[in-house]
């Protein structure tokens, strides 16, 4: 305020910070002076893809088993002392990473970081491993009792094929109900090796200290040269109906081919799925869900690593089943030449606003820095993310529907028996 006579602080520039252990462990961080909290997380390549079928299920089964103890903690010790702190905690797994993460004060950086590194070396007993078999089962059969994780599911089997992209994240029951501890170890001990993983953080903190941190909590660590096998997944397109007496709904899932995590016509994907399909505002929405056709009804863009898929949904009254899967198709086959600019405009502007808005919680950029690093290897600023979305031009959506023209086009519909 002019003539105030309170001097402006300018704030303190964000520093990108990297190196790798002697093991082969990658460490980044971007320091963020100006923030209150600290965020890190321990991003291991290992999902669902880097499983041999018969031991499907195993990445996320393993995650479990990060939080029954290690040797020098019981179950309750990690629980407990992530309290203790105050931490924001948890993991997931995915087809492609299993994230282990903690969003604390600073001064209880390192704590969080020694809990993590020691979680990563689970004990591994023959009874915890017994006993939460049991709790991954039930986790299956919750699961399967809900009709669009049922129908997801066989969406992404059927579009993938045999490819490991197909399997299910949790397994099955049959091949968790098969799986042995000693699988597990012999998973673990190739895929949790250091030079397979990835330290993130962002927030208030200095980085030569982080170095260190990780370092003493995970610098012994033997390295295995786990690497991913990369083959293509043959998609051939198609479509199938499950019926089910349970189900009183019809569910439509549709995934059709799209850029990669590391392609540079991602930006333009990402655009492309929000105009055709966030769940408020877009093409899908107000053909579908705003005037009571179908309950719920969307398209997303989900880069993978080295391809990439879009993904559309819907679900609706069974009477109106050929209605909106004929409007859901024909709003997607009419898209390439007639994006507006106002349309071009809104898309760019409410992803620049989610990208920020995640970006400003440490929590947030280290997601995204861990994400980044997996997949690409590069680290890149918000701002420049933002630039490059923000720079998507109508060529660039009509580039995109030239290479990925929503084609070929696996279709899966979950309807009531009868």
């Amino acid at each position: 305020m002019r003539g105030s006579g309170v001097a402006t602080i300018p704030p303190m520039p964000i520093d990108f910070k990297q190196t790798t252990l002697p093991n082969g462990l990658t460490i980044i961080a971007e320091v963020n002076p100006d923030s209150h909290t600290a965020a890190v997380g321990f991003f291991v390549k290992a999902g669902t893809r880097d499983e041999d079928k018969p031991v499907m299920g195993v990445s996320h089964f393993l995650e479990h088993m990060m939080f029954k103890g290690t040797a020098r903690r019981t179950a309750d010790d990690v629980n407990r002392e992530f309290d203790e702190i105050g931490a924001n905690y948890n993991a997931f797994t995915s087809h492609e990473q299993t994230v282990y993460y903690a969003h604390v004060l600073p001064e209880f950086l390192p704590r969080a970081i020694d809990l993590l590194g020691d979680m990563l070396r689970p004990a591994l007993r023959e009874d915890d491993f017994a006993m939460e078999k049991n709790v991954i089962l039930e986790e299956i059969s919750m699961y399967d009792d809900r009709p669009t994780w049922r129908m997801q599911d066989a969406l992404v089997e059927n579009h993938f094929g045999q490819h490991p992209l197909g399997y299910r994240v949790l397994g099955t029951t049959d091949s968790i109900t098969a799986l042995s501890a000693e699988q597990m170890r012999t998973y673990f001990g190739h895929r949790y090796s250091p030079d397979n993983i990835i330290v993130a953080a962002a927030g208030c903190l200095d980085f030569d200290a982080f170095v260190a941190d990780v370092s003493q909590a995970a610098g012994a660590w033997a390295p295995t040269g786990a690497a991913r096998e990369y083959v293509d997944p043959a998609v051939a397109g198609g479509a199938r109906t499950l019926e089910d007496a349970k189900v009183s709904r019809h569910y439509l899932g549709l995934m059709c081919p799209a850029p990669s995590a590391q392609d540079d016509q991602r930006y333009a994907a990402k655009v492309l799925a929000d105009i055709l399909g966030d769940s408020e505002g877009s093409r899908i929405y107000w053909a579908l869900v705003d005037p009571g056709l179908a309950d719920e009804a969307d398209f997303s863009y989900h880069p993978y690593d080295q391809t990439g898929a879009y993904f559309g949904y819907a679900s609706c009254d069974p009477d109106r089943a050929e209605q909106v899967e004929s409007i859901l198709l024909k709003t997607i086959d009419v898209l390439a030449g007639s994006i507006t600019d106002d349309e071009l405009t809104r898309a760019k502007n409410k992803l620049a606003t989610a990208a920020t808005l995640q970006g400003e919680r440490p929590a947030g950029r280290m997601q995204s820095l861990g994400g980044q690093w997996l997949y690409r290897g590069a680290y890149t600023p918000l701002a420049d993310e933002l630039g490059r979305l923000m720079a998507v031009t109508a060529d660039d959506l009509a580039g995109v529907l030239e290479r990925f023209p929503f084609q070929p086009r696996t279709l899966l519909r979950l309807a009531p028996k009868g």
